[in-house]
């Protein structure tokens, strides 16, 4: 499965989350490193959680909304 990551570089490196997944972030010193360890913190959330709440999580919808 596929998620949707968010990165955030700094003068510390990267930070990286996953907005689906509410807590589930890392970091890293480089851009690939971050990457590397968001598959590792996905996998490690998606272990933490019953089998409805991650059918919850592959059936999300996501928009966009534009306020002024």
């Amino acid at each position: 499965m596929k998620y949707e990551v968010k990165l955030l570089k700094s003068e510390e490196g990267y930070a990286v989350w996953c907005p689906d997944l509410v807590g589930c972030h890392s970091q890293g010193n480089t851009r690939e490193e971050a990457l590397e360890n968001i598959k590792d913190a996905i996998a490690l959330y998606l272990e933490s959680v019953d089998d409805e709440e991650k059918e919850a999580i592959r059936n999300l919808e996501t928009s966009l909304v534009e306020v002024e």
